[in-house]
């Protein structure tokens, strides 16, 4: 017998985690944070029906116990195949680990036909807890600033505690801008140990924080007057300038102090190759600068990959992702005996 059967295909952006805004507290709300979505690399998901539950591909391990809370929350009883095809490198401030969550949630709900939003895909695979910007990536793409978590005893947040740690909700969106497309992103990722994670990433929440006031206060002000203006008016000196200054404040600050003084050396020398505006995402050691135009981009490229020859690392050229992931349905003859 001849049958129809559908695949769903998910392709995810990868994300720029500028910074953290407040990891102080003192008005009862923590977190916050500033990104951008971009173009790659990207995690690319396939579900299928199957007769049991099966994971194949890249990051097996991840994937499956995603495909378990996914399959336990929505009650589902039937087999699915889930089949990682790309995935985005782990642990370099990329964003990995909420892009294939997600990824893989947004599959196995879509072949089920469950209008499931992203937030409530979130909550269930345990994403957005700290930062809302990888959420807000997958959902919509852009720039985005998100708003934290309220923060006290009963609160969203009682601790200061990484997403991986936390069971807070996504943070919601404040602000969300397409980003103009003749702007791109030179990431360079020198070859350096990962980035904080797990065990190590909760204990550095837990020994540096509170952060001081008048840090985030600066990051606030940074943040409000100078980069979403020039988001707005497409004002690239502005948001580079920014997003510069940003690297020398808050948990920001910290976040570049704990990798080796080449990262911050690879930051210095983009500006100097002639970037409007460089920095690191997240935990790093992705380090990104930003340019206006592809030759000016292939020209910092060109740089960045002479720096990277010598200590070893990856680079690359990425565009803002306006849209978020894609979601594709195929369906397809098989023979059923």
């Amino acid at each position: 017998m001849v049958v129809w059967l559908k695949e769903v295909y998910v392709k995810t952006p990868a994300r720029l985690h500028f910074t953290l805004i407040d990891l102080n507290g003192s008005l009862s709300r923590v977190d916050g944070g500033i990104g951008v979505a971009i173009d790659r690399p990207n995690v690319v998901v396939k579900a299928s029906l199957s007769d049991r539950q099966e994971v194949y591909g890249l990051r097996k391990d991840s994937a499956e116990a995603v495909l378990r809370k996914v399959v336990e929350a929505f009650n589902i009883e039937s087999g699915v195949r889930v089949e990682v095809l790309e995935a985005i490198p782990e642990h370099v401030g990329l964003g990995s680990k909420t892009q294939l969550s997600l990824a893989v949630a947004k599959a196995v709900s879509s072949l089920f036909g469950l209008n499931c939003d992203v937030r409530r895909l979130a909550s269930i695979t345990g994403r957005g807890g700290t930062s809302g910007i990888g959420v807000a990536a997958f959902e919509r793409g852009g720039f985005i600033l998100d708003g934290g978590h309220s923060f006290g005893k009963g609160k969203d947040k009682e601790k200061f505690l990484p997403s991986s740690a936390s069971s807070a909700p996504p943070a919601p969106v404040l602000v969300r801008y397409n980003m103009p497309g003749k702007w791109f992103f030179v990431v360079g990722v020198p070859n350096v140990e990962k980035g904080a994670h797990g065990a190590k990433e909760v204990k550095i929440f837990e020994k540096f924080c509170p952060i001081p006031r008048h840090e985030v206060e600066a990051i606030c002000h940074l943040i409000l007057m100078k980069i979403l203006p020039a988001v707005v008016e497409r004002d690239l000196s502005s948001f580079g300038e920014g997003l510069t200054e940003i690297q020398g404040l808050g948990f920001k600050k910290l976040e570049v102090s704990l990798q080796p003084p080449l990262v911050k050396e690879l930051i210095d020398s983009m500006i100097k190759w002639g970037a409007a505006g460089a920095g690191m995402s997240s935990f790093g050691p992705a380090v990104f600068g930003v340019v206006e135009g592809k030759r000016a981009a292939e020209s910092l490229l060109s740089e960045v990959e002479t720096y990277l020859s010598i200590i070893g690392g990856e680079c690359f050229i990425a565009k803002v992702n306006n849209t978020g992931a894609q979601v594709f349905e195929e369906a397809i003859l098989t023979l059923r005996h």
